[in-house]
C-alpha cells in the first residue's frame, strides 16, 4: 500500500487508503486536451493463467524454501505487470537481507512489480502471496508492513476487478493464506498488526471466516493505532455474507464506538457503519468535524488503511458525503491554530468547488478570508481558488490586489502568493494583473520579499524561478483539486482587452533566440488576441524571415489575419514548398490576403481530411464546396471530432443542416448520461452558428443551465473554465434558437 502526504487527494483506495500524490500536482496523468482521453498507456495483460502447484519440498534451511519453497515454482511460466516473474525470487530473497535500504527497494520494485497501477491480478500474484505473508512473519524481515501493505491492495484490487482480469489462482491462493493473514494479528509488532488488519479487512473472506478473529484482538488490542484498523477491519468483514454469528455482535460493538470517548474511535465507527448506513455521516456531522480537527487526527498517519495525514483524512471523511451540501466544508474552513488544518480546509473547499457549482456562494467569502492568513501556503491557496472561480470572486479583487507583491512562495508548489493573485486578477479581466505580467514577460518574478503583503505595486522582477510554467500541464478531473498555476501563455491569451499594454513587453521576447517552445506558445497568444495583435506584425515580419521561427510567426498570422497585408509576399513564397509547413502558410496567406488559391491547391482531394485540415475547410466556407460529397460522407465518422469539424466544414461550405446537425447532435448526446467530453464544446459553438435549423439540439441541452454539477473533463483550474466555457456556448445555442430570425448562413 502506498504511503501518502496530505495535499490533492486521489481517492481512497479499498483497503482504506488515502490516496494523496501530494507532491505530483503537475506530474499527474496528462489528459489529452482535445479528447479528453489520459495518455497513461492501458493495460493489455496476457491471458492470466493458474498459479502451478506446489509440491510440498521441506527445506529446514531457509524459510523461503521450506514447505512449498521458491525454487519449486516455475516463476519464468508466470507474469507480473512488466512480463516474466523470473525476477520474483530474487526480490523475495532480498525483502529478508540483512540491509535494510536493500530490503525497502525490493519490496517496492515487488510493489511495482505484482500491483503496478492495478487492473490486473496478475499470475505472479498469487504464487507470490504465501511468500509475502511468510516473510512478513518473520521478525528479523525490515519490510513485514510494507509487504502486508502489498498483500491488503493486492486483495482489494482481485475483489474490485472483473473476473477477466484476475488470475484464477487467486481465489484459492487467497483462502490458502488467510490463515497466515489471521495469525498475523496476534503479533508482537503493532504496526504489523495494523497492516495484518488491513489485509484481513481487504480481502474477499466471508464474514464468518474472518469476524472471530478480528474480535478477538479487539478485545485484547490496546494500541491507540491498531485499534483504529481493528474496527475499519470489522466493519468491511460484516458486511461480506455469509458474515456469521458474530456479525450482529459486530454492529452492536460498532454503534456503541460512536459515543467511544476517544474522538478518532467515533470517526472510525462512522466509517465502518456508512456503508450499510449511508445517511449516517449526514446525521453525525458534528462528530466527524470534530474528529477530523482534533490533534489526535495525527493517529491515522501510522494506520495501515488510511496511512494519511490532516489534509488525507479531510478528504477520506468527505467521500462520505454525497451530493453539493457545503456544511463539512464550511465547518473546516472555521478557525483553526494549525496551519495544516486551515489548508485541508481549503485543499477539501476546493475539491467541493470543482465538482460543484452551488456551494460557491456559501464558501466563496470564507475562502476569501484566508487571503490574509499567517501562512503562505493557505494565502497562495485562497487566492488560487479565486482564480479558478474567476468572475463569481470578481467582488474579492482588492483582497487579492492587495497580494500582489506578496513573494512568499508555497511550501507544495512552484508559484508564489504574488502569482496566484495574478492569475486570480487575470481571470477577472482586472487590470491591476498588467505590471507583474510584463515583469514575467521580461522574464523576472513579480514583487520581491521587500513589498510582500505591502499591497504596493510590484517592485522590479526578482530571479526566482516562475511559478507560471513554460508550457500547460493537463490532469484529469477526479474527486480533489490540484492547487496549481497555469503556464504564462495561458494568462495571457485570457486577456486580449489588454493587448496594448501587454504587447510591447511581448514583442520584446519574439526573437529567433528566445526558447523555441516559449516563442511558440507567445505566438499562440497573438492569434488568439487576433487583430489586436498587430502592432506585432514588424516582429513577425523579421521571424517570418527566419528559417527556424516562420512557422510560429505564420501562426499568429493566421490570427491576426488582414490587418498584417504586409504578410502576404513571404507567407507566398513559404507555401510553395512541400509538407504540412508550407499547409500553414497557405492558410496563414488565405487568413491574411483573402486569396484562397494556394491553400485550394494544396487540400487534399483524395486521402484522410484529419480534423486540422477539416477546420481550415471550415474556414474557407463556399471556396470547400468542392470538398462537400467528402464531408458529408465524414459526417458519419465513427471519430467524434472528425464527425463534428466534417460537419462544421459542410454547412460553412454549403449550408447544409440536413446532414450537419444531426452530425453535431450526437457529439452531445452523451451529457445526458453525465459525461462531458471536450469535443462537446466545438459541436455546441457550430450549432450555435447555426442558429434556429439546430433547435433539435437545443432541446437536448435545456437542462445545462440549471444542472449544478461542473462540466469538465480536465482537473484544476481548467475544470472551472471548461464548465463556464460550455455554459457559455450552450447560452449562446439556445439564445440562437429562441430567436425569431431566420437561420443563419454560412460567411
Amino acid at each position: 500500500m502506498e504511503t501518502v502526504d496530505a495535499d490533492a487527494v486521489d481517492g481512497v483506495n479499498g483497503t482504506g487508503a488515502v490516496q494523496v500524490p501530494e507532491d505530483h500536482e503537475g506530474e499527474g496523468t496528462a489528459v489529452d486536451g482535445e479528447t479528453g482521453l489520459t495518455t497513461r498507456p492501458p493495460h493489455d495483460p496476457p491471458p492470466p493463467r493458474t498459479a502451478p502447484h506446489v509440491p510440498d519440498v521441506p527445506d529446514p534451511a531457509d524459510p523461503l524454501e521450506r514447505v512449498g519453497g521458491l525454487g519449486a515454482v516455475d516463476w519464468a511460466a508466470l507474469q507480473h505487470h512488466y512480463g516474466s516473474a523470473a525476477d520474483v525470487p530474487e526480490l523475495l530473497r532480498r525483502c529478508a537481507g540483512p540491509d535494510a535500504g536493500d530490503a525497502e527497494d525490493a519490496s517496492s520494485e515487488l510493489l511495482n512489480l505484482l500491483f503496478h497501477q492495478g487492473g490486473w491480478i496478475c499470475s505472479a500474484a498469487p504464487a507470490a502471496l504465501p511468500f509475502l505473508l511468510r516473510l512478513a512473519a518473520r521478525p528479523d524481515v525490515p519490510v513485514r508492513r510494507g509487504l502486508l501493505e502489498l498483500v491488503a491492495v493486492l486483495a482489494h484490487e482481485a475483489g474490485r476487478i472483473p473476473d477477466r482480469s484476475l488470475d484464477p489462482g487467486w481465489p484459492p491462493a487467497w483462502a490458502a493464506a488467510l490463515p497466515a493473514g489471521l495469525a498475523l494479528l496476534d503479533d508482537p509488532d503493532p504496526s504489523v498488526r495494523c497492516a495484518a488488519a488491513d489485509v484481513v479487512g481487504a480481502g474477499a473472506s466471508p464474514g464468518e471466516s474472518t469476524l472471530p478473529a478480528l474480535l478477538r484482538r479487539w478485545r485484547v488490542e490496546d494500541d491507540p493505532v491498531t485499534r483504529l484498523d481493528l474496527v475499519l477491519a470489522l466493519g468491511r468483514a460484516a458486511l461480506r455474507e455469509p458474515a456469521g454469528a458474530h456479525a450482529g455482535e459486530v454492529r452492536r460493538l460498532l454503534r456503541d464506538l460512536l459515543d467511544a470517548p476517544e474522538a478518532q474511535l467515533r470517526l472510525a465507527a462512522v466509517h465502518a457503519l456508512a456503508p450499510a448506513d449511508p445517511g449516517l455521516p449526514g446525521r453525525r456531522l458534528d462528530l466527524l468535524l470534530e474528529a477530523v480537527r482534533d490533534p489526535g487526527v495525527a493517529l491515522w498517519q501510522r494506520t495501515s488503511a488510511v496511512e494519511a495525514g490532516v489534509q488525507g483524512v479531510h478528504h477520506w471523511t468527505a467521500a462520505l458525503l454525497t451530493g453539493p451540501a457545503p456544511g463539512f466544508v464550511l465547518g473546516l474552513l472555521a478557525d483553526h491554530p494549525d496551519d495544516e488544518q486551515r489548508t485541508g480546509a481549503l485543499a477539501q473547499a476546493g475539491a467541493v468547488l470543482a465538482r460543484w457549482r452551488s456551494p460557491a456562494a456559501a464558501l466563496l467569502p470564507r475562502v476569501a478570508a484566508r487571503l490574509d492568513d499567517p501562512a503562505a501556503e493557505v494565502r497562495y491557496r485562497a487566492a488560487e481558488l479565486l482564480a479558478c472561480l474567476g468572475p463569481a470572486a470578481a467582488a474579492h479583487a482588492d483582497a487579492v490586489a492587495a497580494l500582489l507583491g506578496d513573494a512568499a512562495r508555497a511550501a507544495r508548489h512552484q508559484g508564489s502568493v504574488g502569482e496566484a493573485a495574478v492569475w486570480a486578477l487575470a481571470r477577472t479581466n482586472d487590470p491591476r494583473c498588467l505590471p507583474a505580467l510584463t515583469g514575467l514577460l521580461a522574464g523576472g518574478q513579480p514583487g520581491t520579499p521587500s513589498d510582500a503583503r505591502s499591497g504596493e505595486q510590484p517592485g522590479p522582477p526578482s530571479r526566482e524561478p516562475s511559478g507560471f510554467a513554460t508550457a500547460g500541464v493537463h490532469l484529469p478531473a477526479g474527486d480533489w483539486h490540484p492547487a496549481m498555476l497555469p503556464a504564462l501563455d495561458e494568462v495571457l491569451v485570457r486577456l486580449p482587452d489588454h493587448a496594448g499594454a501587454l504587447l510591447p513587453a511581448l514583442c520584446a521576447r519574439l526573437d529567433p533566440a528566445t526558447d523555441p517552445l516559449l516563442l511558440r506558445r507567445l505566438c499562440q497568444v497573438l492569434a488568439e488576441w487576433g487583430p489586436r495583435a498587430d502592432a506585432a506584425v514588424p516582429r513577425l515580419l523579421a521571424l517570418l524571415a527566419d528559417d527556424r521561427t516562420w512557422t510560429s510567426a505564420a501562426t499568429a498570422l493566421v490570427g491576426i489575419g488582414a490587418a498584417a497585408a504586409g504578410a502576404g509576399e513571404p507567407l507566398s513564397a513559404r507555401s510553395a514548398g512541400a509538407g504540412p509547413d508550407a499547409d500553414l502558410a497557405a492558410w496563414a496567406y488565405w487568413k491574411v490576403t483573402g486569396e484562397p488559391g494556394p491553400l485550394l491547391e494544396r487540400l487534399p482531394l483524395a486521402g484522410d481530411l484529419p480534423p486540422q485540415t477539416l477546420r481550415r475547410l471550415a474556414g474557407l466556407g463556399p471556396h470547400a464546396a468542392p470538398w462537400a460529397d467528402r464531408l458529408r460522407a465524414l459526417t458519419a465518422d465513427r471519430e467524434p471530432w472528425v464527425r463534428v469539424e466534417a460537419a462544421h466544414a459542410l454547412w460553412a461550405a454549403t449550408g447544409d443542416t440536413e446532414h450537419t446537425v444531426p452530425a453535431l447532435t450526437s457529439a452531445v448526446r452523451g451529457l445526458a448520461e453525465g459525461r462531458y467530453l471536450p469535443v462537446m464544446l466545438p459541436a455546441v459553438r457550430h450549432l450555435a452558428r447555426i442558429g434556429p435549423a439546430a433547435r433539435a439540439a437545443a432541446g437536448l441541452l435545456r437542462a445545462v443551465p440549471a444542472h449544478d454539477g461542473r462540466y469538465r473533463s480536465a482537473g484544476g483550474w481548467r475544470g472551472f473554465t471548461q464548465d463556464e466555457e460550455f455554459r457559455g456556448a450552450v447560452d449562446a445555442l439556445l439564445n440562437a434558437c429562441d430567436s425569431s430570425e431566420e437561420p443563419s448562413t454560412p460567411c
